[in-house]
């Protein structure tokens, strides 16, 4: 007994000892020799107006104006994919991924990875308790291990007929309680939610809560109320609505997107970019080209139409999202810089 009560005695003062010296985090948090520390204080969402932009890893990086950098609060590396097993597979162009993160943090702009991914993956992964939790703690060493400040999901789509509704809950309410013990936030790029069924109703209120933001995906919607722009304005204020009055998404966590491409009557894109160096009119939203003998007509999203959009979301939501920055034109053309531009008429900081 005397030598059990000394052999305690002992191993409190030890404790007490390295107490002194050591930074305490969650079970497992170690990547190698690497520990990382719980930030002090309660986590506090960053609630200031937002302008998030996507950078999608096979676009060179060095096409992009270094300008477009100072104009955005966010960028989105895309994509991360997870593997079946809750491992994360090997990002395609490392270097891209370091050139564009290192000149995001030079310029003060958080930086996120973006997950993509199968389907059948996710719901898998998202279904079993354990195969969850080892994609959160994949999740969670990439981000540290690489000072990321958040983590975007860009899973296309839950679908309530499979019980996402329910899993996909579950994969965010972890995945954020994660993120946040760091100090780190956690968005969604979510459908445009117009059309009735399940993949519209594959995101629930509990979901959305466990969010700091949300994607609106407002685009990709050809002919909505008979408008053949695939993002027109008006789809931009329905987009609004739908997530408002029926998905419970509060205005402080609407991001509203728009693209920089255009689509054509059979759903084939062109960057906004390329439709500019085709001689497309950059203040226009539709233009006609020859492809061989056949004239084909493009709809876009123009620099007065990207400005009222803005100040639809300046007005209703809480920031603002494009699909994808090096599709963006660079220079005074640039949709981002009209976006910008508007948020500076509005006395936007």
């Amino acid at each position: 007994m005397k030598n059990i009560l000394y052999i305690s005695v002992i191993f409190i003062a030890a404790l007490q000892s390295c107490s002194k010296d050591l930074n305490w985090v969650e079970d497992g948090y170690t990547t190698g020799a690497v520990t990382y520390a719980i930030p002090a204080g309660a986590y506090v969402p960053d609630n200031s107006f937002k302008i998030v932009a996507y950078y999608a890893e096979a676009n060179e990086p060095d096409s992009i104006g270094l300008d477009k950098y100072k104009m955005i609060t966010h960028l989105h590396y895309a994509f991360a994919y997870p593997n079946a097993d809750g491992t994360l597979k090997a990002l395609a162009k490392p270097a891209n991924f370091t050139k564009v993160m290192k000149l995001a943090k030079e310029n003060g702009v958080k930086r996120a990875i973006s997950l993509a991914g199968s389907e059948s993956i996710y719901s898998a992964l998202a279904a079993d308790p354990v195969l969850r939790k080892t994609l959160v703690n994949n999740i969670m060493a990439f981000v540290l291990k690489n000072d990321l400040d958040g983590v975007d999901i860009d899973w296309e789509y839950p679908r309530s007929n499979f019980s996402n509704d329910i899993t996909y809950e579950a994969f965010m309410k972890d995945l954020s309680a994660r993120l946040h013990v760091y100090h780190k936030y956690l968005s969604s790029a979510v459908t445009a939610g117009l059309y009735a069924g399940s993949v519209k109703d594959g995101i629930n209120k509990a979901a959305i809560d466990a969010m700091d933001f949300v994607n609106l995906m407002a685009y990709d919607g050809a002919n909505w109320k008979s408008d053949p722009n695939h993002s027109s304005y008006i789809m931009a204020g329905d987009v609004l609505d739908v997530w408002f009055n029926e998905k419970g998404l509060t205005k402080e966590k609407a991001v509203l997107g728009f693209p920089a491409y255009g689509k054509n009557a059979a759903n084939a894109a062109m960057t906004y970019r390329n439709l500019l160096a085709n001689k497309a009119d950059p203040m226009l939203n539709i233009f006609t080209m020859m492809t061989g003998a056949t004239p084909v007509t493009y709809y876009y999203n123009g620099i007065p139409l990207i400005k009222e959009k803005t100040a639809l979301a300046y007005s209703r939501a809480n920031g603002i999202m494009v699909w994808e920055l090096s599709q963006d034109a660079n220079g005074a053309n640039s949709l981002i810089k009209a976006a910008k531009d508007k948020l500076g008429e509005l006395n936007v900081k």
